[in-house]
């Protein structure tokens, strides 16, 4: 059981190849290769470098072997929502647009205005909550602006789709990746097609859906002669929200899942969806999940507000700023009690972070920031005050009384924001893993080898094998 396995996971800001094994009953991960992400400004649009994304998997490829790590399996995880078409001969038409790019601002309200499709029917429908950057609502606005795309495209691939392409030459589009798209349907697991005609969707271009732990297949001839060595490639849960619920070790079924990085996912594994008013009314989503499993959760901004925070004084203050550093100047202001809708849309990509949280908490006649510390501590009171709102949505919704929550991700490091998060809710927290989807990618692959039988055992391995703290803050 010693041999590596693989897990490719892309996020909106940098990528990683993770190789993991079984190591004496224990999960072992090793990193071997980073690498930088972001968007780019392309024709007025903010734009994917998929070239760049393509090259940096195969660099990673070529360091497993040049450290004499060769992988027997390997899988991609990236962020959902994203996609690219392919014409006739497999090349890419226009420009992998990111789901920040405001084309897709007003579609929503067009649709309903001219009758096409209210949201109470397309959320009864897909069971997707609204976000203007959803699938179907960028597929719209890419009609309008380059109608010639949509005709010449044979394949709709999402991201970690086509990537997978790159190395297997097989298309496919991946349950849990294309349940984001506000295109599938929660009953069929499989496309819409009567939604696709609504919207007048080429339905041509859509791939069969497989679901995770399936196999693609083995690297092309000339994948091999790039890297070194031939892999087979499997799917995970491709979205790495999917990804990184596989590997919550939740005690029972009465924890609450929450995935936080740049965006802060939380929720539930609940085995059917939920697509009532009330559900869309909270704006809740009912994604997939490994397993027939539906991810049923709210996407709440996360930690981009202050990732973006930090950019921008590491360019003011010419230097690098830590995310701890960041910590102690909100400590500084804990008493500051500001709060603002993080899910506003003014937060999605603004020119500067730092003057929309100021200008939002005008807006709202609220306390207004006088420095950096107040901005960051006004950040961390928002993000806490819609996890707890969320909890209660979410236990109306599902009618359980939660007992715990577990953060897994990057965002379960940060010690403050957890026992904030404690004390507002009255939980416990259980912070980690931090490589959560990393390991739910290989989970999907160890399972598929034969290492665990069930996602029980797997989730049990995980928390044997990494350090899960207990933050307990109650009031």
């Amino acid at each position: 059981m010693n041999n590596w396995h693989l897990a490719v996971d892309i996020g909106a800001s940098s990528g990683r190849h993770i190789l993991g094994r079984i190591s004496d009953g224990n999960i072992e991960l090793k990193e071997v290769y980073r690498f930088s992400n972001g968007y780019i400004k392309k024709d007025n649009h903010l734009c994917w470098d998929i070239e760049s994304l393509k090259e940096n998997v195969i660099k990673g490829l070529k360091e497993c072997n040049k450290q004499g790590c060769i992988p027997v399996t390997m899988g991609i995880d990236t962020w959902g929502v994203d996609f690219v078409l392919l014409d006739n001969e497999d090349k890419i038409i226009g420009d992998a647009v990111s789901y920040r790019d405001s084309r897709t601002e007003g579609i929503k309200e067009e649709l309903e205005e001219k009758g096409i499709l209210s949201f109470e029917e397309h959320y009864a429908r897909t069971g997707i909550q609204y976000q203007q950057f959803n699938t179907a609502y960028q597929l719209v606005a890419l009609k309008k602006e380059h109608p010639e795309y949509l005709e010449k495209a044979s394949a709709f691939l999402m991201i970690p789709d086509y990537l997978n392409f790159v190395l297997t030459n097989k298309k496919a589009n991946e349950y849990t990746d294309a349940s984001t798209t506000a295109l599938l349907n929660p009953e069929t697991l499989n496309w819409d097609k009567e939604l696709m005609d609504t919207l007048n969707i080429k339905k041509e271009m859509f791939m069969d859906v497989k679901q995770p732990g399936e196999s693609l297949g083995y690297f092309t001839d000339e994948i091999i002669s790039r890297v070194g060595f031939d892999c087979e490639v499997i799917l995970p849960a491709t979205h790495d929200t999917g990804s990184a619920y596989v590997a919550v070790p939740a005690k029972d079924d009465d924890s609450v899942f929450l995935s936080s990085g740049t965006w802060s996912l939380l929720g539930a594994e609940n085995k059917h969806p939920l697509t009532n008013k009330g559900s869309m009314e909270a704006n809740f989503s009912n994604e997939g999940g490994y397993n027939y499993t539906f991810r049923y959760l709210k996407n709440i901004m996360g930690l981009w507000m202050i990732q973006s925070v930090r950019k921008e004084l590491i360019k003011e203050w010419v230097r690098d700023v830590s995310f701890p550093e960041l910590i102690e100047l909100a400590k500084a202001e804990k008493d500051f009690d500001s709060v603002v809708d993080v899910d506003d849309n003014r937060f999605l990509a603004p020119d500067s972070m730092i003057k929309e949280v100021i200008k939002a908490c005008e807006d709202l006649n609220q306390n207004v920031p006088e420095n950096y510390g107040q901005v960051i501590q006004c950040i961390y009171n928002s993000l806490v005050f819609m996890y707890a709102k969320s909890i209660k949505n979410l236990e109306k919704l599902t009618g359980t009384k939660y007992t715990s929550i577990n953060i897994v991700g990057g965002g379960s490091q940060d010690m403050y924001l957890n026992k904030m998060t404690s004390k507002l809710t009255g939980l416990p927290v259980y912070a980690g893993p931090t490589e959560a989807t990393c390991l739910g990618n290989l989970i999907a692959q160890f399972i598929y080898s034969g290492y665990y039988s069930s996602l029980k055992q797997a989730r049990k391995a995980v928390k044997d094998s990494f350090d899960i703290k207990e933050i307990n803050e109650r009031r």
